[in-house]
C-alpha cells in the first residue's frame, strides 16, 4: 500500500511541474477535443497526457545525453537536449531532480537494453545448444557488457556516482542495481527458490559496485585491468556463498530481508516479473 501511495503522489507532483513549467508547448500536443462531466473520459484523458508527457521527458532526456561531455549530468545538458528536440531551454522544469533524472534514464535504458540482449542470448542457446555457455562465463560476460555501456562518459561518471548517492536519489539507484543483477542471474539459468537464489544476487551486486568503482580509475588499455579484476570477483564467489550459509539463522533473516528489497525494487520502477 505503501508503494502505491508513493506513485500516485508521485504521479500528480510529476503532473504539477509539467503544467506549470510547460504549459504553452505542452498545449500543443493535447487533443482539443476535451470532454467535461464524463467520469471514464477523463481518465482516459488523465491516462493519455501522464503518457505524453512521459514520453516527452524520455526524448527530452535521450537527447540531454550527448551534452553530458561538455555539462556534465546537470540541468544544463537537459536544456540544450530539449532545444534540439524542439522544445525550450526551460523545459529542464520537467525535471524537478535535476541530473539526477538524466542519470536515472541512463541507468534504466542500460539495464533494458542489456536485458534485451540476454534474452536474445538466451533464445538462440535454446535453439542451439552448442552456443551455450557456463553461468560463470554467462555472468561474467553480462557484467562487462553492462560495465561497457558507461565508457562513453568515464570522465563524468564519478559525478554521477555522486549524485546517486545522495539521500533522495538512494532508492531508484538501489532499484537498478537490484534488478540488474536479477536479470543477469534470472538469464543465466538460476532459478532455484532456496537461498542461494538470494545469496548469489547480493554477491553479483557487491561485485558489479566494486568493479564499477575499479573501472573509473582504471587506465589500462580497453579497461583489460578491469575485466581482470572482475574475473577475479567472479572466482571469489563460490567462497562467500560458502560463508553466507554458515548461520541458518542469520540466512533467514537476511532472506527475508532480501526479498523486500528485490520486491521493491521492481516497484520502484514499475517493473513486472512476467514480462521477462
Amino acid at each position: 500500500m505503501a508503494v502505491s501511495v508513493l506513485h500516485r503522489l508521485t504521479r500528480v507532483h510529476k503532473q504539477f511541474v509539467f503544467k506549470g513549467c510547460c504549459s504553452l508547448w505542452f498545449n500543443r500536443c493535447q487533443s482539443s477535443d476535451t470532454t467535461i462531466g464524463n467520469v471514464s473520459s477523463s481518465s482516459e484523458e488523465e491516462e493519455n497526457s501522464s503518457d505524453q508527457e512521459e514520453n516527452i521527458k524520455n526524448r527530452i532526456l535521450k537527447a540531454s545525453l550527448p551534452f553530458v561531455h561538455k555539462y556534465g549530468w546537470t540541468k544544463n545538458a537537459i536544456s540544450e537536449g530539449a532545444v534540439t528536440v524542439g522544445y525550450p531551454g526551460t523545459a529542464h522544469g520537467l525535471f524537478p531532480r535535476g541530473g539526477a533524472e538524466l542519470v536515472q534514464y541512463f541507468y534504466v535504458t542500460c539495464n533494458q537494453e542489456l536485458a534485451g540482449t540476454l534474452k536474445k542470448e538466451t533464445e538462440a542457446t535454446a535453439a542451439d545448444p552448442s552456443k551455450c555457455k557456463q553461468p560463470k562465463e554467462f555472468i561474467q560476460d553480462a557484467v562487462e557488457q553492462r560495465l561497457r555501456m558507461i565508457i562513453p562518459y568515464i570522465d563524468k561518471w564519478p559525478q554521477a556516482l555522486g549524485i546517486m548517492s545522495l539521500p533522495p536519489n538512494v532508492p531508484p539507484a538501489l532499484a537498478n542495481l537490484l534488478t540488474l543483477v536479477d536479470d543477469i542471474c534470472y538469464y543465466a539459468g538460476d532459478r532455484s527458490v532456496d537461498f542461494s537464489w538470494y545469496s548469489r544476487r547480493v554477491t553479483l551486486a557487491g561485485i558489479y559496485k566494486m568493479t564499477e568503482l575499479y573501472m573509473i580509475q582504471d587506465k589500462s588499455a580497453d579497461f583489460q585491468e578491469t575485466w581482470s579484476f572482475l574475473s577475479r570477483r567472479i572466482e571469489d564467489v563460490s567462497q562467500l556463498h560458502g560463508y553466507l550459509h554458515q548461520s541458518e539463522e542469520a540466512s533467514q533473516i537476511a532472506k527475508e530481508a532480501v526479498t523486500a528489497a528485490f520486491i521493491t525494487a521492481r516497484n520502484i520502477l514499475g517493473l513486472n516479473l512476467g514480462n521477462r
